[in-house]
């Protein structure tokens, strides 16, 4: 099972040659499925070669193989990890027993949603990042974009596998309308907030790599778990590929912050908070960084939904979807009499509540993805250290800026003091990136398409993709394209 067949229109390791109904579905859905791609994909891209990674196998080692490829012409395929024969559902009311192979019929409307949501997230960021390739700071991030985006094509294609097997006429119909919805139209909106945001810059898509694709990664090692055997198989792969994407987040706002740090310095700057004399210079001061942390992170807090929640605690009682680190955690998976701290506001005031644990499955993942965001800013605070100066990047308080959840009616600085709505409107444009700050950047984002050169406002990275030396042309463009 481990083998992918590439003598196949769809790659895959699931025998679909033997499933004919299958095989002509998916073969119907797939030149719908390009001309989305051709249609809301990479823009200005679609006829260069591009070295990116296929799957080829889904063994832990040796699972990937590089190569230039036009990204219309790329494998995408149908690919689940190896079936653990024995295994056992690991949490929730049905623990102990065997895992499914099929869709239970009383948890099929649940278990197609959470299917739909995840599948919705994929197309979505690639149309939200359809036209950085025209303003890539060096081919090598251009070709770390591409590869996302035809990455969360295929993730794509791993939901849209399950709907179509295992939900009939109603999975049919869910993944053609995975490829009609788009992301911030106001009529046919994608299903989550964050996907409709706008990703008009580089700092905007290294900073969705890095906050969001980790709610992805938290999300899916939550499903990994799954009773549903298929979409445990399916999510462990899809995790395989998903850890290329936050690294291309978190390196690439450490280059960010390590050129702003390195120009301070050079130019004898000694306070980051002097705006005007950094961007003289030419690249993206420390405080607007912030700002777009303080933006990102809060967005995608909201993608967890409400901390205290019936819907998460059904989830995990009918061992649909468990807890980030299931195996791990140290209790009888089951939260019969369990309690878990969730932060209210009680009475004008944050407080420490402890609530049944079924119910705070949320809140759970919520401190398992927090702890995680900490450390990467920790991780950034030591290039801006690096350099001689005395300033720390920050993460929000969890209560700021949010829109869903507990905190969602309330008005919480940064620093986790709540306010006046008057307040938060005076004071929120020093939290959150201005129209202003917003342009700055937008100024900077000039192209630079010459083989191992790369803008003046971000560094070159400390290694290339695949072992290759700092001049390589990942991303072959026509001469007259260049400039």
């Amino acid at each position: 099972m481990s083998a992918v067949d590439y003598d196949t229109l769809i790659p895959n390791n699931v025998d679909l040659s033997s499933d004919a109904r299958l095989k002509r579905a998916l073969e119907k859905w797939y030149p719908q499925y390009l001309d989305w791609w051709k249609t809301v994909g990479p823009e200005g891209f679609q006829d260069c070669e591009v070295y990116l990674r296929t799957a080829v196998s889904v063994d832990r080692d040796g699972w990937a193989k590089f190569g230039f490829v036009k990204m219309p012409q790329y494998r995408w395929g149908i690919l689940l990890a190896p079936r653990e024969e024995g295994r056992k559902i690991a949490f929730g009311l049905h623990k102990g027993e065997a895992v499914w192979q099929e869709v239970p019929g009383e948890y099929r409307a649940m278990l197609r949603r959470l299917i739909v949501i995840q599948g919705d997230t994929e197309p979505a960021s690639v149309e939200q990042q359809r036209y950085l390739g025209a303003t890539a700071p060096s081919l090598y991030d251009m070709r770390n974009l591409f590869q996302v985006n035809v990455e969360e094509g295929r993730h794509l294609w791993a939901m849209v596998y399950l709907l179509q097997k295992y939900f009939g006429r109603d999975g049919r119909e869910e993944a053609e309308a995975l490829l009609k919805r788009r992301s911030g139209d106001p009529d046919r909106p994608r299903i989550l907030g964050a996907f409709n945001e706008r990703t008009p810059d580089w700092l905007s898509f290294f900073m969705f790599t890095t906050f969001t694709d980790r709610d992805g990664k938290m999300q899916l090692e939550s499903l990994a778990n799954s009773g549903f055997d298929p979409l445990a198989r399916t999510t462990r792969f899809m995790l395989t590929e998903e850890g290329h994407h936050m690294l291309v987040g978190r390196t690439g706002v450490a280059r960010v912050v390590q050129r702003s740090s390195e120009v301070m310095r050079e130019q004898g700057i000694t306070d980051p908070h002097d705006i005007d004399s950094v961007r003289q210079h030419g690249v993206i001061d420390l405080p607007t960084i912030q700002k777009k942390i303080n933006f990102h992170f809060s967005v995608t807090l909201d993608l967890f939904g409400a901390e205290v929640s019936t819907n998460a605690a059904n989830a995990f009682n009918a061992g649909i979807k468990g807890r980030f680190g299931e195996p791990r955690i140290n209790d009888d998976h089951q939260l019969h009499d369990d309690t878990y701290p969730v932060e209210q506001i009680i009475e004008g005031e944050l407080k420490q509540v402890n609530m049944p644990a079924i119910s705070a499955i949320n809140a759970r993942l919520l401190d398992d993805y927090i702890s995680e965001c900490a450390n990467i800013v920790i991780s950034w605070n030591r290039v801006i250290a690096e350099q001689g100066f005395d300033y720390e990047l920050q993460l929000p308080h969890r209560g700021f800026n949010r829109q869903v959840g507990e905190f969602s009616e309330h008005f919480v600085s940064p620093t986790g003091e709540l306010i006046t709505e008057s307040d938060w409107v005076q004071m929120s444009t020093d939290w959150l990136p201005s129209v202003a700050d917003g342009d700055y950047i937008l100024s900077l984002m000039k192209p630079e398409r010459r083989a191992g050169h790369f803008a003046p406002w971000i560094a070159p990275p400390k290694a290339g993709i695949d072992g290759k030396p700092g001049d390589f042309e990942y991303v072959r463009i026509a001469a007259s394209s260049r400039n």
